[in-house]
């Protein structure tokens, strides 16, 4: 074969090629990539056919719509707790829509939009265990586990000295060890106890009254006011149109918690903000 003709072949090539690839990033340009909790039912949850559905995949869906990003234009990334700070900071993810309650340490490493939720801390025990009522059960070297990283893990850190806590990477880890009688309690935020209280009708209670205030934000990279606005403004919409009830009735009321009334997004949330 001649130069001209490999020429000839290798424009052939080039020109079958380039539309693969412009369809891989997407008529937007390349994807939006959002971090996401995996292992969270009712709020963030990876199906097994791979597919995303939660509350907060459903709030991170509109936001990025409200961005210009269809659906099939969104990448997950999973976020565990103790990794969402870096994942923000190091661009890996454009923002984090995670169960990341709004904090002022937070906000020395990230900015956040909202809040798009509020919820408060309680606890998860097994149906039969009657001996813990709340919070003020946690004191008598109870076997307690929640999430490296996680607000909750830190107060009772903090309030709870007495408590034997056992930290794993992932909620879904602490429930297993509940299944199996490794730990007497799971604590993290209601809305998420309720999704694994729902996943397996029957076998656990949520007990004791809530014992925090978490506002939900949007997390992203620190400094980035023009995003911040753009997600801010999502949410109110979200908000105003009646998707946000929507979205948490779907998701949340088969655990029984009724829709409150929606938070007011009240701007971008820096270092000193409450």
């Amino acid at each position: 074969m001649t130069a001209l003709s490999w020429r000839f072949v290798g424009a052939a090539v080039l020109a079958v090629a380039l539309p693969f690839t412009a369809a891989a990033c997407g008529v937007g340009g390349d994807k939006l990539v959002i971090g996401m909790k995996f292992d969270q039912p009712g709020l963030g949850l990876r199906n097994p056919d791979g597919t995303m559905s939660g509350f907060d995949v459903d709030v991170a869906t509109y936001v990025a719509k409200e961005l210009g990003y269809p659906e099939d234009e969104i990448e997950w990334k999973e976020s565990p707790s103790g990794q969402r700070e870096n994942l923000i900071e190091s661009g890996e993810v454009k923002y984090i829509v995670a169960t990341y309650s709004i904090t002022d340490a937070r906000e020395q490493e990230v900015s956040f939009a909202g809040p798009y939720l509020v919820t408060g801390q309680s606890l998860l025990v097994r149906a039969d265990d009657n001996g813990i009522a709340g919070a003020e059960s946690l004191q008598n070297g109870k076997r307690l586990c929640s999430v490296s990283g996680s607000t909750p893990a830190l107060r009772i850190k903090d309030k709870y000295p007495g408590v034997q806590l056992q930290q794993y990477d992932t909620y879904s880890a602490c429930v297993e060890a509940l299944k199996d009688g490794a730990v007497d309690a799971v604590t993290t935020d209601e809305v998420i106890l309720a999704g694994y209280a729902a996943q397996s009708p029957g076998r656990f209670k949520i007990v004791g009254r809530p014992f925090s205030q978490e506002r939900y934000g949007i997390g992203l990279k620190e400094g980035d006011t023009a995003l911040c606005v753009k997600v801010t403004e999502a949410l109110k919409k979200m908000e105003a149109d009646g998707s946000w009830k929507a979205a948490f009735d779907r998701n949340l009321g088969p655990a029984g918690i009724t829709a409150p009334a929606p938070p007011a997004p009240d701007g971008c949330h820096k270092a000193g903000d409450d």
